[in-house]
């Protein structure tokens, strides 16, 4: 019999699941999410060009993409490879080096920007402050939310309704509705996440995937 091919909405399902399970076993994708959400706050606190924005979400969905590639091939190698091989490794390593490249071009990039749009981030700074007094807080509720420690599921609930609340205090200022959707996106991310290690069976919590 022919295979039924899933449909749309199941495809989207699964694809869902590959991205939850990167950032639950692979620690750089926690970093790349937090700093994906700090991108978020600049691009909407900033005012930039198109091409400045275009940029620099480029840039984030391009990290993102390496780092679940990455994930997937290590998942690849390991089924292929149960006993140490040399060749095993040097894949794994070859693969993260290709997303570390990346990560460091992408803050070359974005100091890139910041100087080249100096005289515009100096003459808004108190915008800037504000985007800091509520970006920080933000930032560090979205990490907690990342956290890989056993607690309830009342604090990720806590911590993404702080989030919640600082990333709508943003909006009437926001120099971007993208990169505030954008930043709103990911902190579903996030909580989507911490949802789903809360369903995980302890095995799965303790036992690390990633040889990173």
């Amino acid at each position: 019999m022919p295979r039924i091919q899933p449909g749309f909405w199941r495809s989207l399902g699964h694809a869902w699941a590959g991205l939850l399970h990167t950032v639950l076993h692979q620690r750089n994708m926690k970093v790349h999410l937090v700093a994906a959400i700090m991108v978020g706050l600049v691009g909407s606190g900033i005012p930039l060009g198109l091409a400045e924005k275009v940029t620099l979400i480029f840039c984030v969905l391009f990290i993102f993409f390496a780092e679940i590639l990455n994930s997937a091939l290590e998942a690849l190698v390991d089924l292929h490879t149960e006993a140490y091989d040399e060749r095993a490794r040097v894949t794994k390593d070859a693969a993260a080096a290709g997303v570390m490249v990346l990560a460091a071009g992408t803050v070359v990039i974005f100091a890139a920007l910041l100087v080249h749009n100096w005289d515009t981030v100096q003459g808004h700074v108190p915008e800037i402050l504000r985007q800091l007094a509520l970006g920080v807080p933000l930032t560090a509720s979205a990490a907690l939310l990342l956290r890989e420690r056993p607690r309830a599921r009342a604090w990720d609930v806590c911590w993404f309704g702080v989030a919640l609340a600082l990333w709508a205090a943003t909006l009437p200022t926001t120099e971007s509705y993208v990169f505030s959707a954008m930043t709103f996106g990911l902190l579903c991310v996030c909580v989507s996440a911490a949802w789903k290690r809360h369903g995980r069976a302890p095995a799965q919590q303790d036992g690390p995937v990633s040889s990173r």
